[in-house]
């Protein structure tokens, strides 16, 4: 079984995001695609949706799920679960950066903005 390793991930980001594949395809999973995201403080993200669904663990820090017109509000060990196809925004209200654990299915892709991206991170 091979391992993964944080120190070897690669880092991409956006908006003020960051991601850390860590168990994806190019790193050896066939069917799943799990990183760190990582959301400095202050930040409000994109709305985006999803062709997976995908689960997201709040690790450290706080966030803010906008989903179907409603905030979710999270605490480290909380875990949200968006649908697929379902517009979505993630904010960290905190004063220190909120770290995530995500997980979804390997080929998911993503729409931003009406522009349809196969993020590198899920690769």
């Amino acid at each position: 079984m091979p391992v993964a390793t944080l120190a070897e991930a690669s880092r991409f980001e956006r908006g003020g995001a960051v991601f850390r594949p860590l168990a994806v395809p190019s790193r050896g999973s066939a069917e799943l695609a799990v990183w760190l995201l990582e959301l400095e403080p202050g930040l409000t993200g994109e709305e985006h949706s999803v062709s997976r669904e995908e689960v997201f663990v709040l690790q450290s820090g706080a966030l803010e799920l906008t989903l179907g017109g409603e905030v979710h509000r999270l605490a480290p060990g909380d875990a949200m679960i968006v649908p697929p196809d379902t517009l979505f925004r993630l904010d960290n209200p905190g004063a220190e950066p909120a770290r995530a654990t995500v997980c979804t299915s390997a080929g998911m892709v993503g729409t931003v903005g009406g522009t349809t991206i196969v993020p590198p991170w899920t690769r």
